[in-house]
C-alpha cells in the first residue's frame, strides 16, 4: 500500500509543471487538485481537435456454419480515431483505419469539448464526409480532408525532446467510445520491433485498445508526440504494450501526402540490413553492430560510384549511419539536389563516395493513367504499362517490362497488399507485360484461386501471395 501511494504521488508530481504551462483554474491546496487542474487544462486544449472516424466498406461476412465463409459480402462499418493537423481541415489517422473504405465520415467533437458532465451527456452529434487525400501504407499513415469545418489544430512535438519516463495521454475512441482519454508513461522512445525494418515507434503503457488507432499520443503541453497505431496483446485488449508513430515521421508524411498524395523519397540504389552477431561471425566482420550494404542494384548510382555489397555504412552526408531506421529516415527527409556523401568501412579502411540521388517520379506516371482504361478491378489498382515512354521515369528497374501501380482504388480489396510504386513483373511465374494480359490472367484464375505476384518494391524483388476474391 505504501508503494502504491508513492507511485500516485510520483505521477502527480510529474504533472505539476503542466499546471504552470497550461491555463490555470483557481489555486488549490493539494497536490491531487493541482494534478486535476493540469489534466483539465490539457483536455480542454486537446479534445476539440480529436475526431472519431467511421469507415464503411464491403467485406466477407462471418461463417454461417455451413462452410461458406466469405461467400457472402456485406456492408460493414468500423471506427478509428484521428486529429486535426491543419486549419484547412486536414486530419491525420492510420492507413489501416481507412484501407478499403467505400465511405469515410468524421464525427466532430462536441462544441466546447472540455471533459465536463454536460459535454459528455450531450446528444448532439455532428457528422461530416471526408475524402482520402493520400495513404502511406508502408508508414501506416493516412491524410483525410473535411470541408467547411474549422477545428483547432494540434501541434506536433519535437521528437528529439521525447524522453523515456515522460508522462503521456492517449486520446481517441477505443471500442467506439468517443472522446476517451488514458494516461501512462513513455516506455521507450525508439522501439524497433524488426531489425530489418526502417520503422521505429514510441512505446507506451498508456492503455490503448481497438478504436484508438490514429488518435494522438500527447505530452503534458498538449503536443502530439505520436500517432497511436497498434498494441502487442495475447488477449486482444490492452496489456501495457502500446506503440505510436513518432511525430517526426508524422510531420514528413503529412507534408508529402498533402503536396503529392503519396510519399516521395530519394534513393541511391542499395539494399541495407542490420548487422547481427550471427552475420558478423559468418561474414567475419570487424564489428557486431551497424548497417551493411546487402545489395547494389545494377545500373544504379551506387554501382556507378563504386559502392559494393559487404560495405559497412559509417556516415551519410556526415551524419552517423549506425542503425537502419536512421539511414532510412534520413533518405525520407532528404531533398537536396547535391550528391550524397557516403562513407563506408571496407575491410579495415574507410572510403568515401559521392553518389547521385534519384527519385522515382510517380507523379508523371499518375498523369498518364486513365481511371477507367487503367483499372485492374480484381487487384483494386490503377496500373501503367512500362514501355519506352514510361521506363525513363523509373529508376532501378530490373527489367524494362511490367505494370506500375500508380494508385489504390478507394474501396478496393484490402487483402491484396500492393502499394503505389510497386512494379508487377509476373503472375504465377508468367511475365506480365500489358494490362490486357494481367486482366486476362486474373479472369482465368477466378475467385478463390491462388495468386502469387512477383513485385519489385523499392528496388527489391518480393513475392506477394493472396487468394483472389
Amino acid at each position: 500500500m505504501r508503494l502504491r501511494w508513492r507511485a500516485i504521488f510520483f505521477h502527480c508530481t510529474l504533472l505539476l509543471t503542466a499546471a504552470q504551462a497550461l491555463p490555470q483554474s483557481r489555486s488549490t491546496p493539494t497536490t491531487v487538485n493541482q494534478f486535476d487542474s493540469a489534466v483539465d487544462a490539457l483536455i480542454k486544449k486537446v479534445s476539440p481537435s480529436v475526431v472519431q472516424i467511421i469507415v464503411t466498406a464491403y467485406a466477407p461476412m462471418e461463417d454461417s456454419g455451413r462452410g461458406n465463409a466469405g461467400a457472402v459480402i456485406g456492408r460493414q462499418r468500423a471506427s478509428g480515431s484521428g486529429f486535426v493537423i491543419d486549419t484547412d481541415g486536414y486530419i491525420v489517422t492510420n492507413a489501416h483505419v481507412v484501407n478499403g473504405a467505400q465511405r469515410v465520415e468524421i464525427i466532430l467533437p462536441p462544441l466546447n469539448s472540455d471533459g465536463s458532465l454536460s459535454t459528455a451527456l450531450s446528444a448532439r452529434i455532428d457528422t461530416v464526409p471526408a475524402r482520402i487525400v493520400g495513404i502511406a501504407q508502408e508508414k501506416d499513415l493516412a491524410l483525410l480532408k473535411i470541408e467547411n469545418t474549422k477545428l483547432p489544430v494540434l501541434p506536433l512535438a519535437s521528437y528529439r525532446d521525447v524522453r523515456q519516463g515522460h508522462a503521456v495521454f492517449a486520446f481517441g475512441s477505443p471500442e467506439g467510445l468517443r472522446n476517451s482519454i488514458t494516461h501512462g508513461l513513455v516506455s521507450a522512445v525508439a522501439r524497433q520491433l524488426d531489425p530489418d525494418s526502417p520503422l521505429i515507434y514510441i512505446q507506451t503503457d498508456a492503455p490503448i485498445n481497438p478504436g484508438n488507432s490514429g488518435g494522438p499520443l500527447v505530452n503534458l503541453n498538449g503536443e502530439v508526440i505520436g500517432v497511436n497505431t497498434f498494441i502487442l496483446s495475447q488477449s486482444g485488449g490492452n496489456e501495457g504494450l502500446g506503440f505510436a508513430i513518432p511525430s517526426a515521421t508524422v510531420r514528413t508524411v503529412y507534408r508529402q501526402l498533402k503536396q503529392f498524395g503519396h510519399l516521395r523519397r530519394q534513393e541511391i540504389g542499395i539494399g541495407i540490413q542490420t548487422i547481427t552477431s550471427a552475420m558478423a561471425a559468418g561474414l567475419k566482420l570487424g564489428q557486431k553492430y551497424g548497417v551493411i550494404v546487402s545489395d547494389v542494384l545494377p545500373g544504379s548510382p551506387a554501382e556507378a560510384a563504386g559502392l559494393m555489397v559487404g560495405d559497412i555504412l559509417v556516415s551519410i552526408d556526415g551524419q552517423p549511419a549506425d542503425n537502419l531506421p536512421t539511414v532510412n529516415y534520413y533518405f525520407l527527409l532528404r531533398d537536396s539536389s547535391q550528391k550524397v556523401q557516403v562513407t563506408v568501412l571496407r575491410g579495415t579502411a574507410q572510403e568515401t563516395f559521392n553518389v547521385a540521388a534519384v527519385e522515382e517520379n510517380i507523379d508523371q506516371l499518375v498523369s498518364l493513367a486513365d481511371p477507367n482504361r487503367n483499372l485492374v478491378p480484381e487487384l483494386g489498382i490503377i496500373g501503367v504499362e512500362i514501355d519506352k515512354k514510361t521506363a525513363p521515369m523509373l529508376q532501378g528497374l530490373r527489367d524494362p517490362y511490367g505494370i506500375v501501380v500508380t494508385a489504390r482504388v478507394s474501396g478496393s480489396t484490402p487483402t491484396v497488399p500492393l502499394v503505389p510504386g510497386d512494379v508487377i513483373r509476373s503472375l504465377n511465374t508468367t511475365p506480365m507485360t500489358t494490362l490486357e494480359r494481367l486482366r486476362a490472367a486474373l479472369k482465368t484464375i477466378g475467385p478463390g484461386g491462388a495468386v502469387v505476384l512477383q513485385v519489385q518494391r523499392e528496388g527489391k524483388l518480393i513475392y506477394v501471395p493472396f487468394t483472389l476474391e
